[in-house]
């Protein structure tokens, strides 16, 4: 491929990925799901607590500096910020199957993709795909009331001090208790997960 070809290949892609539009409510909501106040973000980011109150009212945007820094102290992807070019009219109603936000731990061997619009609402919806032999790092506790209901596969869920076997069909819901999870299967476990408030 020539260089200009690369050029015009390179910059088709700059323009088919756009701000969500949504950041600054992403950006409280994330922040809010810590337990961090304005202070304690723009502490972190180095950066007046008026220039962040603005960028999360939306009365101003962030470049892609400020959201590649605020991507690593949320330890997400840059990509996360963004969508693939979605219809105009349904970014705060409708996302299509392509044009989810996707983040990706190889680590734990976990996939999620976001199926709420954004992060402003009272709860989000995810998309976990938790691959064969995988496994939580470490148990956590969230400030979250959280629920599911697994498409396919098989799930080890450990709630406090009781372990589940989930199957395809089978549902959930728990509330602040220390969780972990693996598969032990040799397919992918797929589940629809509720989190409430959001948390990314």
């Amino acid at each position: 491929m020539c260089v200009w070809a690369m050029l015009d290949h390179l910059n088709a892609n700059v323009q088919m990925q756009r701000s969500s539009g949504l950041i600054g409510q992403d950006i409280r909501a994330l922040r809010q799901g810590r337990g961090w106040t304005l202070t304690d973000l723009a502490g972190k980011l180095q950066r007046s607590v008026g220039w962040l109150s603005q960028m999360e009212r939306g009365t101003s945007e962030p470049n892609l500096s400020d959201i590649r820094q605020i991507a690593e102290i949320f330890d997400l992807p840059l990509s996360f910020f963004f969508s693939h070019s979605p219809v105009e009219g349904e970014a705060h109603t409708v996302v299509r199957a392509g044009h989810r936000r996707k983040i990706t731990d190889d680590i734990m061997g976990l996939t999620e993709e976001l199926l709420s619009p954004d992060l402003g609402g009272a709860f989000e919806m995810v998309r976990s795909v938790f691959a064969p032999g995988s496994a939580i790092t470490a148990p956590v506790t969230r400030p979250t009331e959280e629920a599911g209901y697994v498409v396919s596969g098989n799930l080890e869920l450990t709630i406090g001090d009781s372990t589940f076997m989930l199957n395809p069909g089978d549902s959930f819901r728990f509330s602040g208790e220390l969780m972990s999870w693996k598969n032990n299967g040799t397919e992918d476990a797929v589940v629809i997960w509720v989190i409430a408030p959001p948390i990314y």
